[in-house]
């Protein structure tokens, strides 16, 4: 284990090249199982998460290699279809291998997933879409063993809420069920329009990805592909806040502007100039950060709950009061009281939060609780006079690549220390 040590305040210089989206790779990852020859998926980030999936799929049965960013997985002699608890506790997504397995074994035995803390995740909305497309599911003791009898069948399925891993789910199983399957109120997310991409380019027939309709119709099988990974734009997002609220101009390179467009706003509202070139997007803070007035996370393309921490964190040392709704999960304010440790002013009721910005922050020991929480905590470090030293940083290594390192390049005072030194 390990922790940073932050030694503030930072000024960031420079430009920074986007990893690839973690939230893209794991379903894309999980996906190539269907597959009937190698594929290839170029733009993979070196993620705790993403090396997590491809032990999983080693487990069962596939040759798989992670090198350079470039991730080649064989799934040809995969013959196993039961997930180990250890790994599915290992990341909250480990459920989206189970419409993969399904799909390819016409079985399945996994346990319920781990990952962060963020309050109750049910996969109910998981186990129903595929009870639609024809499985039988039982669960015993926190373990979920599932059958398709009579294979996998497409059907018509709306869902309760635009759930992102649902949607996936449904996405990869149905594009080799027999027949069409139409979801309705499907997730909108970029990573969705991805996964689709790549199932498209293994030979699936899905349109209307990235809207509330999606149309798959079933094919006998998939093959292999060579296929680029989107860039992250949660970490886009957290880079920006960084720079905003260090008053720092930042130049963030291989970015989709327009999946940032939810995000790009709250910039802008707090005195940012955002630039953007094709692929390139600058940011040039204001001597002052403005207030954000008010921030309320929901489904694409509303605000991503991904950045509502990184956010906050930049808030703290705005100029007024922001206010935060946080409407998808119950339990995202947990950075809020290691932020309260560094002197940041903020009330917490219920599902809002309350922030008064300070003149500045003061380094302090904080721990992080889950991933983006913890990338709030660096940002706050970056701000904060002296030194911070974050520990729990295996949370903020599933979705940030070599984070120290890319704030090392930026010129930060940031450096990864064993627990044991202090």
């Amino acid at each position: 284990m390990s922790r940073l040590r932050i030694s503030g305040p930072c000024r960031l210089r420079g430009e920074l090249q986007v990893h690839g989206a973690k939230n893209s790779a794991l379903p894309l990852l999980a996906a190539s199982l269907l597959c009937t020859s190698p594929c290839v998926l170029q733009n993979c980030p070196h993620l705790s998460d993403v090396d997590t999936a491809v032990t999983i799929l080693r487990e069962l049965g596939c040759r798989a290699s992670f090198e350079d960013g470039v991730v080649a997985v064989d799934p040809r002699p995969a013959s196993a279809c039961a997930i180990p608890d250890v790994l599915m506790r290992e990341m909250r997504s480990s459920i989206i291998f189970l419409g993969a397995i399904i799909g390819r074994a016409g079985e399945a035995s996994l346990s319920f997933p781990g990952g962060c803390e963020l309050g109750p995740r049910p996969i109910d909305l998981h186990l129903q879409a595929l009870r639609r497309l024809g499985v039988n599911i039982a669960e015993n003791h926190g373990r979920l063993t599932c059958t398709a009898p009579n294979g996998l069948q497409g059907a018509d399925i709306t869902l309760a809420f635009p759930s992102v891993g649902a949607t996936e789910n449904i996405l990869i199983a149905a594009s080799v069920a027999r027949g069409t399957t139409v979801l309705e109120n499907a997730a909108r997310e970029p990573e969705i329009e991805d996964l689709a991409g790549f199932l498209n380019a293994c030979g699936a027939r899905i349109v209307g990805a990235g809207t509330g309709t999606v149309c798959i119709e079933g094919v006998p099988k998939l093959s292999g592909c060579t296929y680029r990974v989107i860039p992250d734009r949660i970490a886009a997002a957290t880079y920006l806040a960084a720079a905003a609220a260090t008053g720092s101009r930042l130049t963030l390179l291989d970015v989709v502007p327009r999946h940032l467009l939810p995000v790009l706003p709250v910039f802008e509202e707090a005195g940012c100039r955002i630039l953007t070139q094709g692929s390139t997007l600058s940011i040039v803070p204001p001597k002052m950060l403005n207030r954000v007035h008010s921030i309320r996370t929901m489904p694409y393309p509303g605000f991503p709950t991904d950045a509502q921490a990184p956010i906050m964190a930049m808030t703290t040392v705005a100029h007024g009061t922001s206010i935060f709704v946080e409407n998808i999960f119950e339990e995202r304010y947990k950075h809020v009281g290691e932020l309260l440790r560094m002197g940041a002013n903020i009330r917490v009721d219920g599902r809002v939060a309350v922030v008064e910005g300070v003149p500045g922050l003061s380094g302090a020991p904080v721990e992080a609780a889950d991933l983006r929480g913890g990338a709030a905590l660096v940002i706050a470090g970056l701000v904060a006079q002296g030194q911070t030293v974050v520990s729990g940083v295996h949370h903020i290594d599933r979705g940030y690549e070599r984070i120290e390192q890319a704030l090392q390049g930026l010129e930060a005072d940031v450096e990864r220390i064993p627990d044991t030194e202090d």
